[in-house]
């Protein structure tokens, strides 16, 4: 894993999705000085829906700054890639990625002890926010989801501070490879079986692999990526 680059932090409160009644809080921007990061994120971020936003388990949201080039190579010089905070993340960074950071990975971050909790799953807001219809379904498909931390420690956190990493719990089990067994290999029962028992793994994603070894059937993902509210 190589070292990231001083963090980029951004906030953002809840506004009108452009095209839409729904509020969101996924336009973020950079702060320019040093914030308390409390077990459910940064003081002065807002998420609008608390049923599937932020809590205990999706307190930071980290995006890769590397897949900004990308998405401007796919999709052209949309305004939300000109810069970190078009995806709602709250810490951009280049040197890590879904390849190489693990879920239960532990990261010193300024004051606070940070721990992957899970991947993102995306949804429908995105395509509002970039105008573009299948943005959602392209984020999922491609595998460029970014992830979410959970609060270890509390304490400050400043813009320039770096992740470092502490301790890996479950090195083997790389954000890529959740995502493949979730999206791609969708009902490999060995794979299933591994994140079912996952225990650094947020609950709700162990949810789905205990599902579907139950069921032996995929769940349905059109409402979270597609719905038009």
């Amino acid at each position: 894993m190589t070292t990231p680059s001083p963090i980029t932090l951004l906030t953002g409160r809840a506004a009108p999705l452009p095209g839409s009644k729904a509020q969101s809080g996924i336009a973020k921007a950079p702060v320019d000085r040093p914030l308390p990061l409390g077990p459910e994120g940064f003081q002065g971020d807002e998420q609008a829906d608390r049923r599937v936003h932020g809590g205990i388990e999706k307190a930071v949201h980290h995006y890769p700054f590397e897949h900004y080039t990308i998405w401007q190579a796919e999709l052209g010089a949309l305004p939300q890639l000109s810069a970190p905070g078009g995806f709602g993340e709250n810490i951009s960074a280049t040197g890590l990625s879904e390849e190489t950071v693990a879920v239960g990975d532990v990261f010193r971050l300024g004051g606070a002890l940070v721990q992957v909790s899970q991947g993102r799953q995306p949804c429908w807001k995105l395509n509002k926010r970039f105008g573009v219809p299948d943005m959602s379904r392209r984020v999922q498909q491609s595998g460029r989801t970014g992830w979410y931390y959970r609060v270890l420690e509390p304490g400050r956190v400043a813009p320039g501070d770096r992740l470092e990493l502490t301790d890996r719990m479950a090195p083997d089990w790389t954000l890529r490879r959740l995502w493949h067994a979730l999206y791609v290999d969708r009902l490999n029962l060995a794979e299933l079986e591994g994140i079912a028992a996952l225990g650094v793994l947020a609950e709700g994603w162990r949810k789905y692999a205990v599902r579907r070894l139950e069921n032996r059937r995929v769940e349905d993902w059109s409402k979270r990526l597609d719905g038009t509210a």
